[in-house]
């Protein structure tokens, strides 16, 4: 993935990103048996972990199925397991014999969630909360992934956690996270990135955050929600002041995890394409400003959690294995 070249019959950042993100394979037929479980969350609320079977339930060799690795993947905005890549993540991990789990984060597993809380771009408590308990639950430190959202949440649990991240995940990995928010919200709130991607997301966004009003009244200011056309007045509206930040540029600055790259104490993959529509690539961070422990793969071409391989009509497989080989040999 370092040196990706997209196919030839898909040319530009926006059909790397689109096309594989309807058409390529895996399809939904392939997507894996999962096992959900519920966790109670400290706040009254829940989490919903998809797991793949344990590997101790396809081997008789209970004993060598425990010391494989575990792999926990972050989604991205208004994603979840059934996301082509997460089950691309999943198939990935079922042919390295690894266990596999997919955490969502509130709300996004299909039933709403209890409390007036959501999530954001910064949710590195509760992404420290997940792999504390997934930790125990392995016995062992674990490898994390996250995808946009979700890898830039991911990135600053470990950049907040320090050197005492080591004891819950032996490396991490993010791909086309949003390292910076404000440069990533103003590209998504612009021309075709706001007819199209903006556009998709408001559509499952307000839908959840006036369902939330209408479990808890007054949780914000609904006509002002009705009124908003791009992320950042959603933002300003509903994340930020949901989740203790004064106003969208607050939240924007103090969720952004490309400021604390050098903090990073853990092996650390970032994985960014420079033609990503709303990614900007000169808002990528350099070597400098990434620090000594992350690894950065910036390919020219990708698209945002594209990266499509193959022949017509391609397939999304390619970057969850280099990911995966990345994480196994980094930890």
């Amino acid at each position: 993935m370092k040196h990706y070249r997209a196919p030839w019959w898909l040319p530009g950042g926006n059909a790397q990103t689109i096309w594989p993100a309807l058409f390529s394979s895996p399809r939904a037929d392939a997507m894996p048996a999962y096992r959900r479980e519920r966790w109670d969350t400290p706040d009254g609320d829940f989490v919903d972990v998809d797991h793949l079977p344990a590997p101790e339930e396809m081997t008789p060799d209970r004993r060598a199925a425990d010391r494989r690795p575990w792999l926990v993947l972050f989604h991205g905005l208004e994603s979840s397991s059934a996301s082509r890549y997460a089950v691309a993540f999943a198939l990935a991990a079922r042919a390295r014999g690894w266990h596999f789990c997919v955490p969502h984060f509130r709300g996004c597993s299909g039933e709403p969630n209890r409390a007036p809380r959501s999530y954001h771009s910064g949710d590195f408590e509760e992404v420290g909360w997940i792999l504390r308990r997934l930790r125990a639950q392995a016995g062992a430190p674990l490898l994390a992934a996250g995808v946009s959202l979700g890898g830039n949440a991911l990135l600053r649990f470990v950049e907040e956690a320090g050197d005492s991240a080591g004891a819950a995940v032996r490396a991490v990995a993010a791909v086309s996270a949003p390292l910076d928010l404000a440069a990533a919200g103003a590209a998504i709130d612009r021309g075709f990135n706001r007819l199209v991607y903006a556009r998709m997301f408001l559509r499952s966004m307000k839908p959840r955050a006036l369902a939330a009003l209408a479990r808890h009244p007054g949780l914000f200011d609904r006509e002002r929600l009705l009124a908003a056309r791009t992320l950042r007045a959603f933002d300003d509206c509903f994340t930020a002041p949901l989740h203790g930040f004064s106003g969208v540029d607050d939240y924007w600055r103090r969720a952004s995890a490309k400021p604390h790259l050098r903090l990073i104490r853990v092996p650390t993959l970032v994985l960014n394409a420079r033609n990503d529509p709303f990614v900007p690539g000169w808002s990528l961070p350099t070597p400098e400003q990434a620090g000594p422990r992350v690894t950065s793969w910036q390919p020219e071409e990708g698209g945002h959690v594209g990266f499509a391989s193959g022949p017509f009509p391609g397939h999304v497989n390619a970057m969850p294995a280099a990911v995966c080989d990345w994480l196994a040999t980094a930890s």
